[in-house]
């Protein structure tokens, strides 16, 4: 090992409400299924803001969205992410006095998450305002052994008296979501979506069942309580809540530890969300506090073991790289019922929504290190096809799909349609996650059952939106991934990811046929050869926008018309431009939001020339903002690719700092997950030059001169490859796997053991 795994703590923790806010995100706990912000368990003062809330992975209501005129195909409503219940408050009474940072006085307070553990954990050192000092120490853990429970173990230690100990825990099933009407990027209203319908405590657990306000869906929360010592515990229904009082005695220097056990379950994936909630709960205490926790700590063992990546020489950025991965795992979810959200289980940013995201950022992460979970996160997709099929003839399509541009259970949640379902390349992101998904496995019998219907409908849909001018195939008003550019004709990226599509649909269509697996998949969906054809056809004719005086592929056939934004000279405190420019200002500019074509140069490089991409990278450098999180990981790869080690390098560090340094002033709304995967690719993609193509896999090592070294290990096939780099050459090794045929710097090795490449320079 380079680098012990890091464990990210803050000591001499601030009161400022904003900061709170914010590390009510940053110490979040969530496992894939469910997940619970880092509030403090006794609260804040009145008058502080929150956002207090638990989660479950693709568990929505309906919300109204009012459009300002009823035109035919606008979204009337959404799904947006439940806060389904609060089962963190806990408050700790001494002798009469209640515990709470804001009164008395805090001698020393620490906050960590310890990733190799796979708990979060508060300490404290209280004095009360009589004089009575405790040590409090809580850790919590959303379990990846049982998904469906949450854990909190409450530990005092009476440090200079004996007393009296109180315990007063709670259990909210009447919870409601944040909003806030001047942020684009969380709800503007609050509803009431969650309605009381059994409330009950059996042995000494208390159960409390919703049902959604429009959803039809259920969930069921419990809690039960275990006490270190004998205790007085009594726990009462009202209202559909529960409160818990439990009584003791303490000694000086005596450590008294309450566990309270959360368990969640809901009726998308159980028919009684009650009784499943009372079997988890059962399974939850068959064993002890500390076998979870050993559970937790295997579990992250393997975990650890493939998605290894080291930096020495930079330990700020190590810290933030391997906080970022912890990050993916507590987020993706672990069924193909869910997705991964926008803000993952940690906040209600974008209302728990699915986006490109994840076919971008996020699964070109998991493919290397956990491809499984890319297969239940293409699932996922597979099992919306009908809603994305009915949303294809919404906007006026005879055949293929269209997948929303946001979304939980399959139909379309964006209200504003330029910037949302206009989005038309969302079917070209999900049909290259399928490729890669191959390209990376080599596994055939997946695309058969369902990766090929993906491609196959969504190529179908390429060839209904687009036309033939003039001898080549174009598409027109669409909006490409860069959100200041809305409506436009022969988006570069999207033509390019519509164009890999069509090809690869062909490609698949021969890979099954020679295995005689074709016959099943075009039978299901009425594919026909003639098809094929066609699809090939659109291919070889797709109109790729090419600017001769500059030599670069303009973003779109009217970008370089617009007038260019002044970036110097635009305020810094009217970044980003979405919250102080109307969008129709914007859209009359030369000036983006984020990486549009640059990210085409890296996802479909061989499109085009070195020299096109390196004069498009210098172009659109001076025109973007960055004002999404999604955008400097794709410029730092980029810059790696054209030899720009050091601005790269720049480019990775804005980035992966982003939500431990709150960079865009949004972190307490959630984490950015998929800037979280693009730091993974800005140093394996990036940096290490790693491309996965049809004819196999492709290393470029370089290093920053602000590293000493770096190593990775990626699954690849049914290989583990370790790379390690430093200034003078690149080593890989075969960790278990069959050899395999690498290419480093474009020269061909056969992979057996060990070996090792003096590195360009």
């Amino acid at each position: 090992m380079i680098l012990k795994r890091p464990i990210y703590e803050i000591e001499n923790i601030s009161f400022d409400n904003n900061d709170l806010m914010v590390n009510e995100t940053v110490f979040h706990n969530a496992n894939g299924y469910i997940g619970v912000r880092s509030n403090y368990e006794e609260g804040y003062p009145e008058g502080f803001d929150t956002i207090r809330g638990s989660y479950v992975n693709g568990f929505y209501d309906i919300a109204d969205m009012r459009q300002a005129e009823k035109l035919f195909g606008l979204v009337e409503d959404k799904q947006t992410m439940l806060n389904v219940a609060d089962s963190q408050t806990i408050h700790l009474i001494i002798d009469g006095e209640t515990f709470s940072l804001f009164e008395g006085s805090a001698i020393s307070s620490k906050r960590w998450l310890d990733m190799e553990q796979g708990i979060t954990g508060r300490s404290i050192v209280w004095c009360s305002p009589a004089g009575k000092q405790v040590e409090i120490v809580i850790k919590r853990m959303t379990s990846f052994y049982q998904l469906s429970l949450f854990t909190i173990e409450y530990s005092v230690k009476a440090l200079n008296f004996k007393g009296k100990i109180e315990f007063l825990s709670y259990h909210y099933g009447e919870v409601s979501n944040y909003s806030n009407e001047n942020d684009p990027r969380v709800a503007k209203e609050s509803g009431k979506y969650l309605i009381p319908t059994q409330a009950l405590i059996e042995d000494g657990a208390s159960y409390l069942t919703s049902q959604t306000s429009k959803s039809g869906l259920s969930v069921c929360s419990g809690v039960q309580h275990k006490v270190s010592k004998n205790s007085s515990i009594n726990t009462k229904i009202k209202e559909h809540s529960a409160i818990t009082m439990i009584e003791t005695f303490i000694d000086e220097n005596e450590t008294l530890t309450l566990t309270k056990y959360t368990v969640f379950s809901d009726s998308i994936r159980q028919k009684d969300c009650m009784a499943n909630a009372k079997s988890e709960m059962e399974k939850a205490l068959e064993v002890s506090i500390e076998a979870l926790y050993e559970a937790q700590r295997e579990y992250l063992k393997d975990y650890w073991e493939n998605c290894l990546l080291e930096i020495k020489g930079d330990d700020d950025l190590t810290e933030a790289v391997n906080y970022n991965m912890y990050q993916l795992i507590q987020s993706v979810g672990k069924d193909e019922y869910c997705n991964i959200a926008a803000k993952g289980l940690s906040g209600e940013g974008y209302e728990g929504h699915y986006f490109w995201d994840t076919e971008m950022y996020i699964e070109p992460f998991f493919n290397l290190t956990e491809p499984a979970i890319t297969k239940n996160l293409i699932g996922f997709r597979h099992n919306t096809m009908e809603q994305a099929r009915e949303n294809a003839k919404i906007l006026g399509h005879k055949k293929g799909v269209l997948f929303p541009w946001r979304t939980i259970m399959g139909t379309e949640c964006s209200g504003y349609f330029p910037s949302g379902t206009a989005g038309y390349h969302i079917n070209g992101d999900i049909a290259y996650s399928v490729i890669s998904y191959y390209l990376a496995t080599k596994d055939l019998d997946f695309i058969a059952d369902k990766g090929a219907e993906i491609i196959f409908e969504t190529a179908r849909l390429w060839m209904d939106v687009g036309n033939y001018y003039n001898g080549s195939f174009r598409i027109n008003e669409v909006t490409g991934p860069d959100e200041y550019t809305c409506m436009v004709n022969n988006n570069y990226y999207t033509n390019v990811s519509a164009q890999y599509n069509l090809r690869w649909a062909v490609k698949f269509y021969e890979l099954l046929k020679v295995a005689n697996k074709v016959t099943m998949v075009a039978n299901r969906i009425g594919l026909s050869e003639t098809e094929i054809k066609e699809f090939n056809e659109a291919a070889t004719c797709m109109f790729l926008p090419y600017d001769e005086s500059l030599k670069i592929n303009p973003q779109d056939d009217s970008f370089l018309t617009k007038k260019v934004w002044d970036l110097k000279n635009t305020p810094k405190d009217h970044f980003p431009l979405l919250l102080h420019y109307h969008p129709l200002h914007l859209y009359r500019h030369q000036v983006c939001k984020q990486a549009d074509t640059v990210l085409a140069h890296f996802i479909f490089e061989d499109a085009q020339s070195m020299d096109t991409i390196r004069n498009s990278f210098a172009y659109y450098e001076k025109v973007t903002t960055h004002d999404s999180s999604l955008s400097t990981c794709i410029f730092s790869i980029v810059a790696s690719k054209l030899g720009m080690e050091e601005k790269a390098y720049d480019y990775l560090g804005d980035s992966a700092k982003l939500d431990l340094f709150n960079t865009h002033k949004n972190t307490k709304d959630g984490i950015h997950t998929a800037n979280m995967g693009g730091n993974f690719m800005a140093i394996v993609y990036g940096f290490a030059g790693l491309r996965i193509k049809e004819n196999g896999i492709y290393f470029a090592p370089a290093i920053p001169k602000v590293w000493e070294e770096y190593r990775f290990q990626i699954n690849y096939e049914d290989s583990q490859i370790k790379v390690e780099v430093n200034a003078k050459e690149s080593i890989f090794t075969l960790v278990k796997g069959s050899l395999k045929q690498i290419k480093v710097f474009g020269n061909d090795y056969e992979l057996q053991n060990r070996i090792t490449i003096p590195n360009k320079h």
